[in-house]
């Protein structure tokens, strides 16, 4: 008879299928545990995904066809944003899945646990030939077709946008003065450069109606579409970030908002081998026609300057005491240095200090792909351990013999020198010489923006007054109205 009080004991057998559903439940809840860099991302997602609740209100609202367009970029860019953290989150819990799957030696294969150092990628001096007919740009004969163009580039999750550019025939080029920097690039990183354009003709009334038009259309199309008709007008029916239970997002599919579409007009992809210290041209690949409103002439063609910074370049990958040869009038002499590797070069200070204020080093040794480094155990008549460096200068080749303090501290060098040298491996000409990357000045918030009125003054019919009894609602929209514009200025302080 059963009872409440009872305790007894159950076993399960070994590999039963309980057992087996027991052990499963646990694996997965261990390869699921957020890392904190799980959670980082899960912070970037949710910092989006109001943003982008942020741009469909303000889209819904706008009034004037710049705020419109500075508002569809901003969706469009938070959407693309989104999507890349999804992705790298999904990666994130593969690998935490293999990594747990192959954590015996037994089960895991021979794996090179070096990895090359990270870098800094920047372009800049973007512009794109444009190629009108004759008749349109010398002739100046036919309709002014304009759209309004900008850039999307992508390094991993790394996501950034151009300033908008009103392009029509008067212009040969699209230029984006503003350069970019990528913060946290490998050697086989791939840019992805998206060029955007909406075309001026398109039809932006439905997002620009009023809301007492928009109450008397709903009124005259009945209750049901009516309310759909407000809740889209309002930027409420359809919230991407909300599932009604007060749980975390639901990151679907961006709400359909009437205004401005931006289309992909043309693409490319640039990698490790379209880097040069120089202005390059880099082909496009159209995805648009004649046929299309958003459509430009483009020559096919982007010109930029891509460089990279590994940090190996501009950092210091290893700094300690040494002892090098010198020769002191006809003597041999063994003098202590601090040496600092950074770059293709080994700087040797005779103190500490003048490392620290980047005075003039003391002596110079370069240190590149062909420089040849070998590490002697013990030298029989000082008892220490020695490193030589071997490079060629012209036909004639130079070694310098530099002592460690310990074997520990040779160790800790040699192991310096060798992730050195394949990290210049795997950055392969970024590493000849330091290229100049020039910090781009913060980006500020459109001026249409800063400058919008309140949501209730930019929505209400021309020549309508505001009645005394709406002071509420007054209130209400220009809280609303600051907030959106307090979203996007956070979004362009955010990017940048």
């Amino acid at each position: 008879m059963f009872c409440r009080n009872h305790s007894s004991r159950v076993t399960v057998a070994r590999c039963s299928a309980l057992e087996m559903e027991i052990k499963r439940g646990k694996f997965r809840r261990s390869v699921f545990v957020d890392t904190p860099q799980d959670t980082d991302i899960q912070k970037k997602i949710d910092h989006e995904v109001r943003m982008r609740e942020g741009a469909c209100k303000l889209l819904a609202a706008c009034t004037q066809r710049e705020q419109a367009l500075e508002a569809a970029k901003s969706l469009l860019v938070c959407n693309s944003r989104i999507m890349a953290y999804m992705s790298e989150l999904q990666r994130m819990k593969e690998a935490q899945v293999m990594q747990r799957m192959t954590r015996r030696p037994s089960d895991a294969g021979p794996m090179d646990d070096r990895l090359p150092c990270r870098g800094r990628v920047s372009i800049s001096d973007l512009r794109i030939p444009l190629m009108w007919k004759d008749t349109e740009y010398f002739k100046n004969k036919g309709d002014l077709h304009r759209c309004a163009v900008f850039c999307l580039l992508q390094v991993g999750v790394e996501i950034y946008d151009t300033e908008m550019v009103m392009v029509d025939r008067t212009l040969t080029d699209i230029c984006f003065e503003n350069g970019i920097v990528f913060h946290d690039a490998g050697p086989e990183f791939e840019l992805k450069v998206e060029i955007y354009s909406c075309g001026m003709e398109d039809d932006f009334a439905l997002g620009n109606t009023p809301k007492k038009l928009a109450s008397k259309l709903s009124s005259s199309l009945g209750r049901s579409s009516g309310k759909r008709l407000r809740a889209t007008l309002d930027g409420g029916g359809g919230s991407p970030v909300s599932n009604g239970g007060g749980g975390g997002p639901i990151l679907l599919p961006a709400p359909s908002v009437p205004g401005p579409k931006y289309h992909l007009l043309a693409h490319t992809q640039l990698s490790l081998v379209d880097v040069q210290d120089s202005f390059r041209t880099h082909d496009l690949t159209i995805t648009s026609n004649e046929e299309c409103s958003f459509w430009l002439p483009l020559y096919g063609s982007m010109c930029s300057r891509l460089v990279a910074q590994p940090l190996c370049m501009c950092e210091q990958m290893m700094a300690g005491f040494l002892k090098m040869q010198q020769l002191v009038g006809e003597h041999q002499n063994w003098v202590r240095m601090y040496c600092v590797l950074q770059g293709s070069k080994l700087f040797c200070y005779r103190r500490c200090e003048e490392a620290e204020t980047k005075v003039e080093p003391a002596f110079t040794i370069a240190i590149n792909k062909e420089t040849r480094i070998r590490a002697t155990e013990k030298d029989p008549k000082n008892k220490v351990h020695s490193v030589s460096i071997t490079n060629r200068y012209g036909g004639e080749e130079v070694t310098h013999m530099l002592l460690a303090e310990s074997r520990a501290d040779l160790q800790r060098w040699m192991e310096a020198f060798w992730q050195h040298f394949y990290d210049m491996s795997q950055w392969k000409q970024c590493c000849d010489e330091l290229m100049k990357i020039e910090t781009p000045s913060p980006r500020k918030p459109p001026a249409m923006l800063s400058k919008q009125g309140s949501l209730y003054h930019e929505m209400a019919l021309p020549g309508s007054t505001v009645p005394s009894s709406s002071e509420g609602l007054l209130l209400q929209d220009n809280a609303v109205s600051a907030e959106i514009r307090a979203l996007l200025s956070s979004y362009y302080s955010d990017s940048y």
